[in-house]
């Protein structure tokens, strides 16, 4: 078990770009209007839930 609990490496990756690929999404669906761009927002959200998974199994051993 790892002293620091902070994600690292892919985790921590997969987790920034998740939510910068949310926020640009969010911030085009409202400049836009343009319903498309939710997938983007879906698809930032899903990479944040891997990262915070892999997160997870990295913390725990792969419990």
């Amino acid at each position: 078990m790892s002293a620091n609990p902070s994600p690292k490496g892919a985790a921590l990756l997969l987790i920034t770009l998740g939510i910068l690929a949310a926020l640009a999404s969010s911030t085009a669906v409202f400049a836009t209007h343009e319903h498309l761009w939710t997938y983007g927002i879906a698809a930032g959200c899903f990479m944040q839930f891997l990262g915070w998974t892999l997160h997870g199994r990295q913390l725990r051993g792969g419990a």
